[in-house]
């Protein structure tokens, strides 16, 4: 880790910062670079040729990019019945990264994430099968992530297994569960509340979206205001020197997989609102996308830094990625291949992060 934190990226932070000003959110500024502001607008061209300054701000000039490529293609792109689809469909990913951002910070990485949601769907379809209440579907959803987040924090934190090989574990486990309990088969789920989740909404800005915007806002509060958030940051750039501070590093760890799975259950939830059904097949692309999101948003890959807004820019950027090649004509078998580039040009800029 540098002594120097940086500051220049979408409210990023380190645990360099984190340990020093606890709570501090850099969006409510910092004090002004001396340096920069001696030598007038030379601090700011070298800023921009600093290879670190892009790749905090990858994500948002990266959306603008597309923005203005896919727009000049098909005028439909920024038509208000585009964006509102785009922003309810960023909704699932800006959810499942906004915990992937807490475990990313810490050193670790879920990969379960994907399973985890189906495991949720699975049980928010069995539960309302069997009591036709929708209250109760739903924390059912969000409780069967949570155990999931808790079996992941576990094995990492007191089993002492890496976190790559203990949410594969679970990734597989959890699939496997969801196949059994649905005997394979998708559970149709018909509920006017539900529809009017994936479909309702206040203009632009649909239901689902605004309860990930909720979850974003609270994530940013955590991570920058909290204790916990500090602890978090700390854990990442450094378990030794967190643990010798007093932070404990094997809650910490256990309580970021239980974020992780409890979003994921919530994902859960409006993916069986959009789909009205519960699908006991993982859909991979949820945990690739996640863990791109959050690359693209800047938060580095080794812990210790990041934010909450980049992963949400990073989401929106591969929703609008996805989005855009489909209106001018792209074959969906390139698209993959094309976030791959992108999230492949995203980490090689992020080793440039001071």
């Amino acid at each position: 880790m540098s002594s120097t934190p940086s500051t220049t990226g979408p409210a990023s932070a380190t645990a360099t910062s984190a340990i020093t000003t606890p709570g501090t959110d850099p969006l409510d500024g910092a004090a002004p670079d001396t340096d920069s502001t001696a030598d007038g607008g030379s601090g700011s061209r070298s800023r921009f040729r600093d290879l670190s300054f892009w790749a905090e701000w990858a994500a948002l000039v990266g959306l603008a990019i597309l923005v203005i490529v896919f727009q000049s293609s098909n005028s439909t792109f920024l038509s208000t019945g585009n964006i509102e689809a785009m922003l309810v469909s960023a909704a699932i990913l800006i959810v499942l990264a906004v915990g992937q951002t807490f475990v990313i910070t810490t050193g670790g990485i879920d990969l379960s994430v994907a399973s985890t949601m189906t495991f949720g769907a699975v049980a928010f379809g069995l539960t309302y099968e069997h009591s036709g209440q929708l209250w109760l579907s739903c924390i059912v959803a969000v409780v069967a992530g949570a155990v999931i987040g808790v079996v992941n924090g576990l094995l990492i934190s007191v089993g002492g297994i890496t976190d790559f090989i203990a949410t594969l574990g679970t990734l597989s486990a959890a699939s496997g569960l969801a196949l059994i309990l649905a005997n394979g088969s998708p559970i149709t789920i018909v509920n006017s509340t539900l529809l009017n989740l994936a479909s309702g909404g206040f203009g632009i800005f649909g239901y689902s979206f605004i309860i990930a915007a909720v979850v974003a806002i609270i994530g940013h509060v955590v991570y920058f205001r909290t204790r916990f958030g500090t602890h978090v940051l700390a854990t990442g750039g450094s378990s030794e020197a967190a643990a010798a501070t007093g932070v404990r590093t094997k809650r910490v760890k256990l309580a970021v997989y239980i974020i992780s799975g409890s979003l994921a259950g919530l994902g859960a939830i409006l993916l069986v609102s959009r789909v009205g059904a519960a699908e006991p097949a993982a859909n991979t692309a949820f945990l690739l996308n996640s863990v791109a999101a959050v690359v693209l948003g800047g938060v580095s890959l080794i812990g210790g830094r990041g934010s909450v807004i980049g992963p949400v820019l990073g989401a929106l950027l591969l929703t609008a990625l996805t989005n855009g090649l489909t209106l001018v004509g792209v074959s969906e078998f390139y698209q993959p291949l094309s976030v791959g580039i992108v999230v492949v040009l995203a980490a090689l800029l992020s080793r440039f992060q001071k």
